[in-house]
């Protein structure tokens, strides 16, 4: 799984970085909203750690545009903005889930895999492509019932 986290301060993203390879995850680095709003778009991320008190363009802002372009993107805000009307700001905008700073690495790590675990982008390809598997065997049988038929009345 590929994951994407946008957060200011270094030494809050290397230790994300760090703690998330370890645990098996391929992590890319974003230092500001503008970098991280151009990786999310030009990349194929499962999901995005997203700070929100970030340099030039805030986070909100961030995930506003990157919902815009990639809807199914999965979205964890990871940021000390701890009110109650931000948090419903920020998961109005088009978070999948909020975690404030300070937090634990485990809690975390759980709320990435439960939004991993939760993905749907998957099961609606697959259950497209039993959609169209399924039409495909139903006409041929069509197609051979109509044959049968025909060859019988001739």
């Amino acid at each position: 799984m590929r994951l994407l986290v946008i957060e200011d301060e270094p030494d809050i993203a290397s230790a994300l970085q760090k703690g998330l390879r370890q645990v098996g995850y391929a992590v890319d680095i974003a230092l500001d909203g503008e970098r991280g709003s151009e990786l999310a778009l030009e990349n194929d991320y499962d999901l995005l750690i997203l700070d929100l008190n970030l340099p030039g363009v805030d986070g909100l802002e961030v995930c506003q545009r990157v919902r815009a372009e990639c809807p199914s993107l999965l979205i964890l805000m990871l940021t000390a903005r701890s009110r109650p009307d931000e948090r419903v700001a920020g998961l109005d905008l088009g978070a999948d889930d909020y975690l404030v700073k300070p937090f634990h690495f485990a809690e975390l790590t759980a709320r990435v895999r439960a939004l991993l675990r939760r993905d749907l982008r998957s099961f609606a390809y697959i259950s497209s492509a039993r959609t169209i598997t399924w039409d495909v065997q139903l006409c041929q049988l069509c197609v051979m019932l109509i044959w049968r038929w025909h060859a019988a009345s001739s």
